[in-house]
């Protein structure tokens, strides 16, 4: 199937057998022949597998037909017969019982394969005798020896010989050749016929195999063991015995089964979906699905040694190895701070720094803050963290600390705390989604990691180091520039994203969306539905995963007339394939729809057509009136236009409207955000379960019809209803209009039984949430399909309440917020990809023979040596001004072949010189360097003259000269008070306690989940065909801040704030105050940051139930700070209220 792409010829026969019926009429004996009689003819003709094993692969070559083998073994298999089929047992009610018929049809085969094998069953073979019982069933009848013959028994072993009188010789081979015994023979014995013709103890040995097996499945799926009857038991003598204890038996199984099934149901179900990996969202909510890469391992390296206080080799290099866990890097005394350069081994997006706490003696020697700087070369580094707080900790600890790219200093002036009208406002929770989201950039070059340690205050030995890892997404370069099998498919995969990028959101193809309005109330339209099979994720062209290069045929597609017969099988790849349930049919073609919108923003301006949208919904109120609904709709309408939170912010205050006033956040108060929040959280869930069951139950054979209601049905301009058979009316209008297009869009209310149209009906999610899901079935029921099943229900408007109407709303920005995340991460890989090699269209066919062409002049150049200098594993180290009209900078490094073939990289005008400092992609002995020049050629005015520095430092004055060229011729118990959801911490300090040194933060028990929203169209089967596969918590990462703030005797503010990294729940985490602080009247602790971002762990949770609280219960300050203390030894006695000195 994966090489043809097709579904081959498949023949299906069913056989009905009443075995229960049976046994109860004509018994266990005849049940057990009828049930051979059945089987005889489609075993003998599906067979089974067999051939010779030869040790020696000279004697295979002189075989007769097909040859398996493998490195694993010496020699091979010849294979004589290869099976054609299988037989499947199912008993439809009971599966005890189909192990039984199970255990008959096997017990045929494996009769026959020891026969086959020369492992005979007759009993008569096991006395030695030379002819059996039954012969007419050996195919063969008794005949006598020849004159002068007679047979004889061995008197120790009991075997028959034979003796030739006429030749006075004996033999033990009979002196008549026998004919072979009839395959298959005891199909066509009575069940007396075959037990008394059979060895027993190996028939009974089997039945004991499949009496365990029954209880193995049985236990997975019943938690008891299985109701044997006695019927595998009927070859033993003692069949009367085993029935009376197996109905004792029996009975205690139905008792235990009937008590598991009622008490721990749920345990057993939730062991089977994580043994079958289904709900992985729900059990291991913050498991990635594609794990970060450890970039900064070998190759990666330090571009710079690391001072030490003893001479070492590396240079620093061990800091990088996950082989030195327990490294401590002892730094120089009395450095400032401690500066390191981390060349990465992959260019990438970095996500995460990973440190390990690693100190001497004093804990003090680990440093106390780090500042972070990413970029593609060292002179493009740009500040991403400054100042994160290094707590003090044990030996060993892990300290996790999020990164994000460069945020724009503009940006954080108008979005974010900065921007609040009220600063001191702490009460305020983004509960329904990030309103003020802040965008770094995402940049999938970076390739240089600049890491300065600061030391702590109250250090006095020297700065001590642990190994350090760098987290990060990168993208498949290898694959796409290399002759690589997925190289073709990756590349072609590229162009078509090259080729469907626009400039907005509104024109992007590979989500869905409900916000299809009509044309008769002139509503903008706007689509995320699929424009093609070609672009959309799931589709014809698209089956190709391109962060690892995988073939998934999973997400290959088959049309409806696909046959089963001898008729000509449907191509895989001919039609596209979306089972998801969320992606609506597009009520016009989506081309018109971004056509349309794309026209409009050019004449106006994304900006322009938000602030006309906002006045049209607020009039001159300055959005103080908006509603919660039109909220929501302004927001879907700024994600449609492709403007950013700050964007927006920038617009509203241009026109004097403050970006509070229009927060969703703020439009309810504060119980009801709770609900509602709470409402979405589980609307995501079962979004994705909806998605995950019904891909499972389309196992990608039958193509599923889009309705026009999708999961949520939301417009951003106002509808009403279409009218016509319309009986619910929940929409009214002065006038009621449908066109012929929505006049075929009604649908049954399922709780009120009326017609409504798409307008008067509320989205497919709305009916989850109506029910009381928590006791619905996942799996089985009179539908089946488990939630998806449900999805296809609808409800009306009239018959929703007020809550799940906005849950829908709430979910779908959330979903959009996604969908705008993964739009910014694919245009920043194709902008990464852009910068290496430029592809056209017309290339794209050429390219794999281009590659291919490439390598073997590469090779034939090398004679045998490794390129070192190739990307992505080589890089520029200082970036290099680059003419307007030239190839991208990297393309000189891009393996030879991947560029258009009369490209050539070319500085500004007026620079009479280059230099190029390349990072080679290991270290090695330089043989020689190659410049490979460009097919337009040098002319003698600009034939360069090449010098070759080479050197193990980035320092010039390191460097060794090894060569140069003339192209032109080579051509206390404190007191303490929690506020605002335990989110502030207030401590009170007694009279005359002494200075305070720090404090210690017990660090927090939760986690950031991946599901926030219900899953779009792009998330088929919970994977998206794209250049990346990178999650939006490492867009985004969420960062939690402890601000300090100390109020002392005199009324004087001293005010700290620390950026607290990730690490394992309730790791105890030190920080050390700048300055010992004395005279201390109260000490207040603020939790800051994206606390919203993080939830307890819902795999311990009862229920779908995301928040319980109005935050995670595990963000409480309560009893998770102390404060430490400076004091001499001789005062500890004095004061025996403090908890820690």
């Amino acid at each position: 199937m994966k090489s043809t792409g097709k579904l081959g010829n498949t023949w299906i026969q069913l056989i009905n057998y009443d075995w229960h019926a049976t046994v109860k009429l004509k018994g266990q004996q005849q049940t057990v022949e009828g049930l051979w009689r059945h089987l005889k003819a489609p075993t003998m003709a599906i067979g089974f597998s067999e051939g010779n094993y030869y040790d020696a692969k000279q004697q295979l070559k002189e075989c007769k037909g097909s040859i398996i083998c493998n490195d694993d073994i010496n020699g091979g298999f010849c294979m004589e017969s290869v099976q054609n089929g299988v037989i499947r047992f199912n008993c439809e009610d009971s599966l005890d019982r189909t192990n039984a018929p199970s255990y008959f049809g096997a017990l045929q085969v494996f009769v026959e394969q020891c026969s086959r094998l020369s492992i005979s069953l007759d009993i008569d073979a096991m006395f030695g005798l030379s002819t059996g019982r039954y012969s007419e069933y050996n195919g063969r009848s008794t005949r006598s020896l020849p004159p002068g013959w007679e047979e004889r028994f061995d008197s120790v072993t009991g075997k028959s010989f034979y003796i030739d009188h006429n030749t006075r010789t004996t033999t033990w081979e009979h002196p008549c050749q026998e004919i072979p015994q009839k395959p298959w023979k005891r199909f066509d014995m009575t069940f007396d016929q075959f037990k008394g013709s059979t060895m027993l103890a190996p028939v009974n040995h089997l039945a004991e195999l499949f009496l365990l097996a029954g209880d193995i499945h049985a236990t997975l799926y019943t938690g008891s063991k299985a109701m044997h009857s006695e019927i595998l038991n009927i070859f033993k003598e003692e069949t009367g015995k085993f029935s009376k204890f197996a109905a004792v038996q029996n009975v205690k199984i139905t008792v235990q089964r009937r008590y598991h099934n009622y008490l721990n149901d749920s345990s057993r179900q939730k062991q089977l979906e994580m043994f079958l990996g289904l709900r992985l969202y729900k059990h291991l909510p913050s498991v990635p699905l594609f794990p970060l890469k450890v970039l900064s391992r070998p190759s990666g390296c330090m571009l710079k040694p690391v001072p030490s206080i003893t001479p070492v080799a590396d240079g620093g290099s061990s800091l990088l190895s996950f082989k030195k866990k327990d490294l401590i890097w002892v730094c120089q005394q009395g450095a400032d701070y401690i500066e390191l350069f981390i060349y990465l081994g992959e260019p990438c997006q970095v996500c995460q720094l990973l440190l390990t706490v690693s100190h001497c003696v004093e804990d003090s020697s680990y440093p106390a803050s780090v500042d972070v700087r990413l970029g593609s070369s060292i002179d493009s580094l740009k500040l991403v963290v400054e100042g994160a707080s290094i707590p003090r900790c044990s030996n060993g600890t892990n300290l996790l600390i999020p990164l994000t790219g460069r945020i724009d200093p503009e940006d954080l002036a108008v979005t974010g705390k900065s921007a609040r009208p009220n600063v001191q406002e702490s009460t305020y929770l983004p509960l329904l989604y990030d309103f003020e989201e802040l965008e770094a950039e995402v940049n999938f070059l970076n390739r240089v990691v600049a890491l300065s340690f600061h030391p702590s205050a109250a250090s006095r030995t020297p700065v001590t180091l642990g190994e350090i890892e760098v987290l990060g997404v990168s993208l498949p370069w290898a694959d796409m520039l290399t002759n690589s099998r997925r190289s073709p498919e990756l590349m072609e995969l590229l162009h078509r994203k090259l080729s469907s990028v626009h400039c907005d959101l509104g024109s992007k193809s590979s989500a869905n969306s409900s916000l299809t309005g009509n044309n008769a109330h002139g509503s903008e339209r706007s689509s995320y539905a699929k424009s093609s099979s070609s672009d959309q994720p799931g589709g014809s062209g698209s089956f190709v995963d391109f962060l690892t290069g995988d073939f998934d045929i999973s997400k290959t597609n088959i049309t409806d007339n696909t046959s089963f017969g001898n008729e000509d099988q449907t191509n895989f790849l001919d039609d596209g394939f979306d089972v998801n349930p969320f992606a609506p049919a597009s009520e016009v073609p989506v081309a018109e729809v971004n056509n349309q919108l794309n026209n409009k923003v050019e004449e106006c301006g994304s900006t322009q057509l938000y602030l006309k949208f906002f006045e049209s919904l607020s009039g001159n109120s300055k959005g103080k009136g908006l509603t919660f609904e039109e909220m929501m709709k302004l927001e879907i309408k700024r994600l449609h236009l492709d403007l950013s939170a700050a964007e927006r912010d920038r617009a509203l205050l241009s026109i004097g409207v403050i970006p509070a006033t229009v927060d969703p956040n703020r439009a309810v108060d504060y119980s009801y955000l709770l609900k509602l929040s709470s409402c979405a959280d589980n609307l995501a869930l079962l979004g994705h379960a909806v998605l995950e069951d019904r891909v499972n139950a389309s196992i990608g054979l039958e193509k599923t019809n889009e309705h026009t209601i999708d999961f949520w049905n939301i417009s951003e301009n106002d509808e009403s209803c279409y009218g016509g058979a319309c009986e619910v009316h929940a929409l009214s209008s002065s006038q009621a209009s449908a066109t012929s297009e929505n006049l075929s869009v009604f649908v049954e209310c399922s709780q009120c039984d009326r017609t409504a149209c798409k307008a008067c009906c509320a989205g497919k999610g709305a009916f989850l949430l109506f029910n009381n899901y928590r006791d619905l079935k996942i799996y089985g029921g009179s539908q089946g399909g488990g939630y998806s099943a449900l999805a296809d229900n609808f409800m009306c408007k009239s018959c929703c309440n007020e809550v799940i109407k906005r849950a829908l709303y709430v979910d779908y920005v959330r979903v959009l917020y996604s969908l705008r995340r993964k739009d910014r991460e694919e245009k920043a890989a194709l902008n990464a990809v852009n910068q290496v090699c430029r592809l056209e269209s017309n290339r794209v066919s050429d390219l794999s023979q281009s590659i291919h062409s490439g390598q073997r002049q590469l090779q034939q150049l090398l004679d045998g040596e490794e390129s070192l200098a190739e990307f992505p594993y080589a890089s520029f180290l200082h970036m290099v001004e680059t003419a307007d009209d030239s190839e991208p900078l990297l393309s000189l490094l891009a393996p030879l072949g991947t560029g258009e073939h009369k490209s050539y990289w070319k500085a500004p005008l007026g620079n009479s010189s280059v230099e190029f400092s390349i990072v080679l992609g290991g270290l090695s002995d330089v043989a020689g360097v190659a410049v490979i020049v460009s097919s337009c050629g040098y002319s003698s005015s600009d034939c360069p003259i090449v010098e070759i520095w080479a050197s193990n430092k980035i320092h010039r004055e390191d460097r060794t000269f090894i060569g140069k060229w003339d192209v032109e011729d080579i051509i206390p118990v404190e007191a303490q008070r929690l506020t605002d959801n335990d989110l502030v911490l207030e401590q009170y300090l007694l009279p005359n306690t002494p200075g305070i040194a720090g404090f210690r933060l017990d660090f927090f028990s939760v986690i950031r989940p991946r599901v926030t929203h219900s899953p779009s169209s792009s998330e088929l089967d919970m994977r998206e065909f794209s250049l990346k596969h990178m999650e939006n918590r490492f867009v985004n990462p969420a960062i939690l801040y402890l601000q300090v703030t100390i109020v002392k005797e005199s009324g004087k503010l001293v005010v700290e704030e620390y950026r607290l990294p990730e690490v394992k729940a309730n790791t105890s985490l030190y920080f050390d105050f700048p300055e010992l602080q004395q005279d201390v009247r109260c000490v207040v602790f603020r939790l800051l940051g994206d606390i919203t971002a993080f939830v307890d762990d819902i795999s311990e949770l009862d229920g779908l139930n995301l928040r319980n609280l109005p935050l995670a219960s595990g963000l409480s300050l309560s009893n998770k700070i102390k404060l430490y203390y400076y004091t001499d030894t001789y005062e500890m006695g004095k004061i025996g209220s403090l908890s820690a000195v």
